[in-house]
Formats: C-alpha cells, sequence, structure tokens
C-alpha cells in the first residue's frame, strides 16, 4: 500500500493531483516558450515591424528566463510554495492577458517578459518540488513524466500553435493560453500543498545584478550570424557580461547565503549530469529548429507542413519520457544515458554518411530517433544530479542544472544557424540546391561532434542505481 503523502503541517494529500496540477501549469508555460516562431509573418504584419524586432519574441524571453531561474532556489527557500506557485500562475496569466489586448508591439514584448519571468522561476522550481516530494527509489519515474513537460512542450508547442493559427488569428494562441493557466490557478488552491521547508534569507542584490552577465552573454551569442552588427560594441558588451559572471561565480563562494549555491559543481557526478543534460537537449532544440528549415528549403514543404512533420518525434519523446524514468530505476541512470546518447549518435551519424539529400520519411524517422534518445538523457540527468545532492542542495542543483542547459541549448541554435549560413554561402557556386545541401550537412557533422562528446560523458559517469527500498 502507498504511503500516504503528508504535507509540511502534517495534514494528508493526494500527491498525483499535486504532480498533475503542477505538470499542467508547467507545460502550458513551457509551450509558450517555443510557440511564437510559426507565427512570426502574421505578427510582422500586424504590428507592421520586421523580422529582426519580432524574433525578440522568442530571443528576449529566453533572455529573461535564464535571469530569472538563478532566483528560484531563494524564493522557494523564502516563500511558501503554494504562494510561490499561484503567484507565477497569476503573473503568467496577466502577461498572457496583455499580449491578447495589445495594440502595439512594445506592450506584447512587456507580456511575453512577464511570461518568460513566470516561466524562468517554474522550471526549476517544479523539478525540485518534485524531486522533494518522491522517495529516491521512485524519482526515476516521476520524473520521466516531468520529462514530458520539459521536452514534449518545446516540440509540440510550434505544431500546436501551426494548428491554431490554420483556424483563428494569432490571439487565439493565447486565449488557449490564459483559459488553461486560469483552469489551472483555480485548481491549484485545492491541490497544490505547502510540501517546501524555508529556511528565509536576505536577498543578495550583488549576485543579482552579477547574474545580469548571462543576460549579455546570451545576447552577444544570439547576434552571430545576423547582418549589420557593431562587432565593437558586442565585443564590450561580451567582455563586461563575461566579467559579470565570473563575480556572480565568485560571490555565490564569498557569502552565508549565495543566491545560486555553487558548492554542487564539486559532485563531478553531478558535473557530468549537467553536461549530459546540456548536450541532449542542444541535439533537441537543433531539430525542432533546423529540420522545419530543412523541410522548406530542401523539400519544398509549405511552413503548416514542416510543422506537422514534428509530430512523430514529439510523439516518440512524449511515449519514451515516463518509460525511460522506468528504465533507470531498474539498470541505472548510466546505461539509460548511454542507451539514449547511443540513439542521438546514431541519429546525427545517418544524417552524416548517408549522401544526398534525405526524403521526409527518412528526416521524420532521424528526427524521432534524436527526440527518443533525448527523452533517455535529460530527466534521468537531472535525476541522477538530484541524488548526487543532498536534500538542502536539490533547489540549487536543478536551478543550476536549467540555466546552464538553456545557455547551452541558445549557443547550440547560434552555432547552428552559423554554421548553416557560413557553409552555404561557401558552396554558392555549385547552384542553391547543392549550397543548401552542403550548409545543412555542416550543420549535421558539428551536432554528431558535440553528440560523440557528450556519449563520452556517459561513459565517465558512475554507474549508479536507484536505491532500492528496504524490505520490513
Amino acid at each position: 500500500m502507498a504511503k500516504q503523502a503528508i504535507d509540511l503541517h502534517g495534514k494528508a494529500y493526494q500527491r498525483m493531483a499535486f504532480i498533475w496540477t503542477l505538470l499542467a501549469g508547467t507545460f502550458t508555460m513551457s509551450i509558450s516558450q517555443s510557440s511564437l516562431s510559426t507565427a512570426y509573418p502574421t505578427l510582422m504584419k500586424y504590428f507592421n515591424v520586421p523580422a529582426s524586432t519580432i524574433q525578440w519574441l522568442t530571443t528576449g524571453f529566453m533572455l529573461v528566463m535564464v535571469v530569472m531561474m538563478p532566483v528560484s532556489p531563494w524564493l522557494l527557500n523564502n516563500l511558501r510554495f503554494p504562494t510561490l506557485f499561484i503567484s507565477m500562475l497569476a503573473l503568467f496569466d496577466i502577461g498572457t492577458l496583455i499580449i491578447f489586448l495589445a495594440p502595439n508591439f512594445p506592450l506584447m514584448m512587456l507580456g511575453r517578459v512577464m511570461e518568460a519571468m513566470a516561466v524562468g522561476i517554474m522550471f526549476p522550481s517544479y523539478q525540485t518540488v518534485m524531486l522533494r516530494i518522491t522517495p529516491e527509489e521512485k524519482r526515476g519515474a516521476v520524473m520521466g513524466f516531468a520529462g514530458l513537460v520539459m521536452g514534449s512542450a518545446l516540440a509540440i508547442g510550434p505544431i500546436i500553435s501551426g494548428i491554431i493559427l490554420k483556424y483563428t488569428t494569432w490571439q487565439g494562441l493565447f486565449v488557449v493560453f490564459m483559459v488553461i493557466i486560469t483552469l489551472v490557478l483555480l485548481l491549484s488552491f485545492k491541490t497544490i500543498k505547502d510540501v517546501m521547508p524555508q529556511k528565509k534569507s536576505p536577498l543578495d542584490y550583488q549576485s543579482v545584478f552579477g547574474s545580469l552577465g548571462f543576460i549579455g552573454m546570451l545576447y552577444v551569442v544570439n547576434q552571430i550570424g545576423t547582418k549589420n552588427v557593431n562587432w565593437a560594441a558586442m565585443t564590450a558588451l561580451l567582455i563586461a557580461s563575461i566579467l559579470a559572471v565570473v563575480y556572480f561565480v565568485w560571490r555565490q563562494f564569498h557569502v552565508a547565503h549565495p543566491l545560486l549555491d555553487l558548492r554542487v559543481l564539486q559532485n563531478l557526478n553531478y558535473d557530468l549530469a549537467v553536461l549530459l543534460t546540456g548536450a541532449s537537449y542542444i541535439a533537441l532544440i537543433v531539430v525542432t529548429i533546423i529540420f522545419p528549415l530543412y523541410y522548406q528549403t530542401v523539400l519544398g514543404l509549405s511552413p503548416f507542413a514542416s510543422g506537422m512533420a514534428l509530430v512523430p518525434g514529439a510523439v516518440v519523446l512524449s511515449i519514451l519520457n515516463p518509460v525511460t524514468g522506468h528504465l533507470a530505476d531498474k539498470i541505472g541512470f548510466k546505461a539509460t544515458m548511454l542507451i539514449g546518447m547511443g540513439m542521438i549518435v546514431l541519429g546525427w551519424a545517418l544524417l552524416v554518411f548517408i549522401p544526398g539529400q534525405q526524403s521526409l520519411i527518412t528526416m521524420i524517422l532521424i528526427a524521432a530517433l534524436i527526440e527518443g534518445g533525448n527523452a533517455f538523457v535529460m530527466m534521468p540527468a537531472v535525476t541522477l544530479g538530484a541524488n548526487s545532492l543532498p536534500d538542502q542542495l536539490i533547489s540549487h542543483g536543478t536551478a543550476v542544472i536549467t540555466t546552464v542547459r538553456q545557455i547551452l541549448g541558445s549557443a547550440g541554435v547560434a552555432a547552428a544557424t552559423l554554421v548553416l549560413a557560413i557553409s552555404t554561402a561557401h558552396h554558392q557556386t555549385l547552384g542553391k540546391v547543392a549550397a543548401d545541401l552542403a550548409g545543412y550537412h555542416a550543420v549535421f557533422v558539428t551536432f554528431l561532434v558535440v553528440a560523440v562528446i557528450g556519449f563520452i560523458f556517459a561513459v565517465c559517469l558512475k554507474n549508479t542505481q536507484a536505491s532500492q527500498p528496504e524490505k520490513d
């Protein structure tokens, strides 16, 4: 018989209702991160702004997310979790309402910033809470379901938005977000309980200021490959941002109450888990961005058809996430992640070594292979990292993993875009089709190398298995 879940006040609560409410809210927020790419042409026409401006609805969202992630452990330690969760849902809902009503682009951007603040805080927090309320021997399975949020939402965001935009206006997309988040908000008053012990401390504003360096670094990375960039100013910003991040890191080891406790990085298995979740996330996000471009530029598909071609991979990812969680509990994290990184390596290798233009079916199958491999790596890596840490550091550990993953994912997209642009331009003399194929081949080679490095990280892991519960 399952042990009854008890909150901090000794009151029983329904653990599965708690988890499903948590996942529903975070899943909807996660979809909003990647859902706007298919709406760019519509939004450019509606607000009469260029693509470079509209891009900030995604780029700005990501930058705000990254700077909020290190603040999440402090919030978890200083606010009751029901208060934090409901506040973030409300912030996201208000931001979405502002977007829905926005008569101009600046107001829409304000709404996106509010959404991003909520998502940046909730991404690490929901993982910390789920790890906290789950016995260690069951964490793999539970975090497998959590992987539905991290992986599936990113993959299906463009698909869902493509379907909604086919039948309604761009505002309809945000109506869907508002309706779901409002329902989750109402439900959370009943299901979300006080399960996180507090350890109140003053907020270190100097660390918050130092963390802004992450925004500067990511901003410069996202300028790579764009035209008419003032690289003298970008270099100065990059240097200032690196110095701010160095100060941030130094300060975390020299204050009594660090904003983000970086002592978690003193554990080698945790460090490998961070790098592995980053490697798998790079593979996932590059597939969801580069493959649709391949479908459109090489295979001549429409934007809607290229979005729908992502469906099989998203389905495979969704099905495998819970399965891989159970597998990690049974055969250990190292074996599970070796399988996943092996699948990712094989996927990129097939793209590199099968010559010429690939058919749509081949690309869909390879996308499913790479996204399936992600299911074997990302959340098992988060769980392994948490299991390597004492309970009081789990919130800091998940915040570090989430922040690093977002930074590496952004760097991966920038690298893919830059390699594609440079290689395509270099082969222009071969004709458009051959130049496009050469550009994509260079991207595939680049990320095969990244995947092989990730596989090496998996080999270096300590062979851990979840602790088995003691028998009476």
